[in-house]
């Protein structure tokens, strides 16, 4: 609880105990308006200030403009009809006591943004002279070796060069179980270093790394407004004056309509009722809540792991019934794996010896895969003169033997009589001496609920799912198939991407994202009405031109995000419904004198009680 808050909570109990006090002590006339005046002001002093600063700056139709009047009216009206000064009051103080509502509620759908925010380094060590140094974070350069002791936060991306340990990515991540960390390994910044000395080569500036950008991102979402909030911010701009033009009516003209027809006046009745009038139509339930249930998703979400970009966005997220998305980097690792080993002429064994020493020296990713199927290659083979030829392959001198490892085009120029495979995947084919040795299946694999979160599109209401790729047809239809698509494009290159989304745009008819990661992902992200970036392991291109960011490259937080924004939603359609009926209902039982000041208050606060305690049922 903030001090604020507890000063309001402190405030609102005082109030309540001096009513209760003052019910039972009979006093009357001046004396009993001054006691009655005390816990008026110790709970209402700061929305009358309020409400003179508007008049002040030239904005005062607020509910604060509305309280004052209506209360300080109620109590007038008390006063010189010797009534009960004890409506009054009640208006303020549960007025106040919705307003530590709201606060409370804020404060906890800030929590979720504030223990994102705990990812912001506060210093870098780097090694003087033998003697650990703390400077700012971003006055580190690319390449700098920085040390993270135990139990501190990695300020800057890197690579680890030194020592081992476990991580706590659950700030970036939502994901709670640590991860195993090694030499070689990348780190990103906003993890914290749980045991063990590390030492980072850093790959980015400061503001480059994940940790700027992920605030970066969350600080501005609360810039983009959604549509509901632009109509309820536009609704009381007009509504407000409305109602106190409408009160001053119900105040004034019925007595004038009474007296022309020769009858009592009856102002104090009419003022009466006009004072609740104005209590039942403060906006505060819709002002309020509805801004808050979209601070509560999007807090909610980024617990999750997921960075919406805007409210904006997570309303027209909330209305995706179309999804493409990439292959490689989506719905699978972008890691290759050595799937079988043909052999012709030698042992598979051997056969993948030899295709492990002539990759060892490319930084292709098919080479890493081949070196992770045969990772000893520290035996006494003497590799000389290696050629990567591009868009070919590469060949080298193996103990005196020439080995060529490559494509179809790479055989055919050394004169090796290749052949198909059977098998799905990338073909890598070995040649010795010019004569066919056999070949490599290299496949991407897939992500382990790459199935699951197709199947949690359908569920959460996407009507049509389409994957495109640059892989060959069999490779697209393999995965496809295995992960439940029955639409795919294969064979595509980056601008033939974009064109293929504008058809199905043009097909569909209705709201579409697209979910990638790679840098030739980023236009077809801009271009779509929500575009998704797998963003732990994406490029910076695509994490930039995406309105949703997935920390965790799961995608089944493609489906999460999808459910948190229907939820949001689905809560804001509630609040609006309810707090608008209720109110037009209890205005009308107000002007014909049917509801007093006690309904009014539950039409006022708790209404907006109620209603936000709804909203923040987003952040779960």
């Amino acid at each position: 609880m903030t001090p604020k808050q507890k000063k309001n909570l402190i405030r609102i109990i005082i109030t309540s105990l001096m009513m209760i006090a003052l019910a039972f002590v009979p006093i009357e006339g001046m004396v009993r308006f001054a006691a009655y005046l005390i816990p008026y002001l110790i709970i209402g002093y700061d929305i009358i200030i309020k409400a003179l600063k508007g008049i002040k700056n030239q904005r005062a139709f607020d509910e604060s403009l509305l309280m004052t009047i209506a209360t300080v009216g109620a109590i007038v009206l008390a006063l010189y009809e010797d009534g009960d000064y004890t409506e009054a009051i009640a208006v303020m103080l549960f007025y106040q006591i919705g307003e530590w509502f709201q606060s409370y509620a804020v404060g906890r759908s800030r929590k979720n943004i504030s223990d994102l925010m705990d990812i912001r380094p506060d210093y870098a060590n780097i090694e003087v002279d033998g003697e650990i140094e703390q400077v700012e974070p971003d006055e580190v350069e690319v390449g700098t070796i920085i040390v993270v002791q135990a139990g501190e936060k990695i300020p800057i991306d890197g690579i680890i060069v030194d020592g081992h340990s476990s991580l706590n990515t659950v700030a970036l991540t939502g994901e709670s179980l640590p991860r195993n960390v090694n030499v070689n390994d990348e780190v990103l910044s906003g993890s914290i270093n749980m045991s063990g000395l590390l030492k980072i080569r850093t790959t980015k500036d400061f503001d480059e790394s994940t940790a700027s950008k992920i605030l970066d991102l969350v600080e501005n979402a609360s810039s983009r407004k959604s549509k509901s909030e632009n109509f309820i911010t536009k609704f009381a701009r007009i509504y407000t004056p409305a109602v106190v033009f409408s009160a001053i009516a119900l105040a004034i003209l019925p007595p004038l309509a009474n007296i022309f027809m020769s009858q009592s006046a009856d102002f104090g009745t009419w003022i009466y009722r006009a004072l609740t009038f104005l209590v039942i139509s403060c906006p505060c339930a819709l002002v309020i809540s509805i801004p808050l249930t979209f601070f509560a998703g999007l807090g909610g979400a980024s617990k999750q792991g997921i960075l919406i970009k805007g409210s904006n966005y997570l309303e027209t997220l909330s209305k995706i019934k179309a999804v493409v998305m990439d292959k490689t980097g989506t719905l699978t690792k972008g890691v290759f794996d050595v799937d079988a080993v043909h052999s012709d002429v030698i042992d598979s064994k051997q056969l993948l010896h030899l295709t492990a020493h002539v990759e060892h020296y490319s930084t292709h990713p098919i080479a890493a895969s081949l070196r992770t199927a045969y990772p000893n290659i520290s035996d006494e083979c003497k590799v000389e003169n290696v050629e990567e030829i591009a868009g070919k392959g590469i060949k080298a001198v193996v103990n005196g033997d020439v080995i060529s490892v490559g494509n179809e085009k790479l055989m055919d120029s050394v004169g090796a009589k290749w052949h198909a495979c059977h098998r799905v995947g990338t073909t890598i084919h070995v040649a010795i001496n010019g004569t066919y040795a056999g070949h490599v299946i290299i496949a991407d694999v897939i992500k382990p609920h790459a199935k699951e979160s197709i199947d949690k599109l359908y569920e959460v209401g996407v009507k049509r799912i389409v994957m495109l790729t640059g892989d060959i047809k069999s490779v697209a239809e393999k995965i496809a198939g295995e992960v439940g698509i029955n639409e795919y494009y294969s064979g595509l290159l980056p601008g033939d991407k974009v064109a293929k989304f504008e058809n199905i745009l043009d097909e569909s008819k209705t709201l579409t994202a697209f979910v990638g990661d790679g840098i030739n992902d980023a236009p077809v992200l801009s271009r779509a009405d929500v575009g998704i970036a797998m963003g732990a392991l994406g490029s910076d291109a695509a994490i930039e031109a995406a309105d949703v960011v997935l920390m965790d490259d799961d995608p089944l937080k493609i489906s999460k995000a999808i459910e948190i924004a229907k939820k949001c939603m689905s809560i804001v359609k509630q609040n609006i419904y309810f707090a608008i009926g209720v109110k037009f209902t209890c205005l009308i039982l107000g002007a014909v004198g049917i509801a007093n000041m006690w309904l009014a208050i539950f039409a006022d606060v708790g209404v907006m009680i109620l209603a936000v305690l709804n909203a923040i049922r987003a952040m779960r």
